[in-house]
């Protein structure tokens, strides 16, 4: 590879898709790096502002199913991070069919496209969703290993568990050089606020309650997106022999149940304990998703940096200050995050209408 490499990162304005971004410019200033995102509600360009007026930066607004745009996308280039997908289960019980097609039918374009484009390596982002409830095969609860079966529990593993496996198929069907990242919970700056962290943490601002699926005991393995983005980078420049046809996890070695993390954002911004409300469960609700990293951290001596209660401490900060951010994100008036933000406080209501209802005897 003569001159500098030229990566396409598809969903490279949502959350995790931003932070790579702006990470491989900053290490490597004299790579070209074309971003393709839909912007769809969870994508903005103000998450690649720090990167816009870079001479190697270009961006694409199009449709990874979309045949023409990623052809277009993807001419010159030689490396390909597929980022882009769905990636929230709560909306996949909703509406599982977006699921499909853009996790799914959009990595087989991608895929597709890469095999006529002769891309010399292509990081497929999976999740640690795929296997479901993190446990051995007989049955014994302890973090998933990559050669554990996939027992995805809801639309949303299921999709990323089909692109998984088609990745994988390219490989070992056409020689595509793939190598496949399953990676636990994310957490940091620019995450839309739907998600579990960056919603405890908007609403404790606005001093809303904090919504607790079932019990709170659920728990989840995190890690901070900037070491996420310092594992694919290393995985981007390993020597073929080492990554390629292979799975990698990524975890962080932090877990930790919902309510912990409820918590933890009340005490750092001083927030009373009664913000806290319990709701009903979501379907199929994991009970513990955690991953062995020992694979990647031995072939590539990689290592998360940032402990949790710093990066969390980091995290707060950063929404707290980014009320333009944020306020975008609001203004848009987007139904299914509204309603998760006012979760708390629809079953705060509940129970106040259930109470007045015994106190009248009905």
């Amino acid at each position: 590879m003569a001159a500098s490499p030229h990566v396409l990162v598809t969903g490279g304005a949502g959350f995790i898709g931003s932070h790579f971004t702006r990470l491989l410019l900053e290490q490597h200033p004299d790579y070209r790096v074309t971003v393709l995102d839909a912007l769809t509600y969870a994508g903005s360009r103000a998450n690649l502002r720090a990167v816009e007026g870079h001479p190697g930066f270009r961006f694409v607004q199009g449709d990874i199913c979309d045949q023409e745009i990623v052809a277009e996308a993807m001419q010159g280039c030689d490396w390909v991070v597929n980022f882009a997908a769905e990636t929230h289960v709560d909306r996949s019980i909703v509406a599982p069919g977006a699921f499909l097609k853009t996790d799914v039918e959009g990595t087989f374009v991608l895929l597709e496209a890469a095999k006529t484009a002769n891309i010399s390596r292509f990081i497929q982002i999976s999740t640690d969703e795929v296997y479901g409830e993190a446990r051995a095969p007989d049955g014994r609860s302890r973090p998933s290993l990559e050669t554990d079966a996939l027992m995805p529990r809801s639309p949303y593993a299921a999709s990323k568990a089909g692109a998984d496996r088609l990745a994988y198929s390219y490989w070992a069907t056409y020689g595509l050089p793939v190598a496949i990242t399953r990676c636990s919970n994310n957490y940091g700056s620019h995450q839309y606020p739907e998600k579990q962290l960056p919603l405890f943490i908007v609403n404790a601002l606005q001093d809303r309650p904090l919504p607790i699926y079932g019990t709170g005991q659920n728990t989840r393995d995190w890690i901070h997106v900037r070491d996420h983005c310092a594992a694919l980078e290393a995985l981007l420049h390993a020597p073929a022999e080492l990554v390629e046809g292979q799975v990698f996890n990524i975890g962080g070695g932090a877990e930790r149940s919902i309510l912990q993390n409820a918590e933890a954002v009340l005490e750092i911004l001083g927030k009373p304990q009664s913000l806290l409300r319990f709701v009903p469960d979501r379907p199929g609700h994991v009970l513990r998703h955690a991953v062995d990293s020992t694979k990647l951290r031995q072939t590539l001596s990689w290592e998360p940096e940032v402990p949790f209660e710093e990066g969390l401490r980091q995290t707060i900060s950063w929404y707290a200050s980014q009320h333009t951010w944020l306020d975008d994100i609001l203004a848009r008036r987007n139904t299914f995050l509204e309603r998760a933000l006012a979760l708390g406080a629809s079953a705060t209501q509940q129970d106040q209408t259930r109470g007045k209802e015994a106190e009248k005897g009905t």
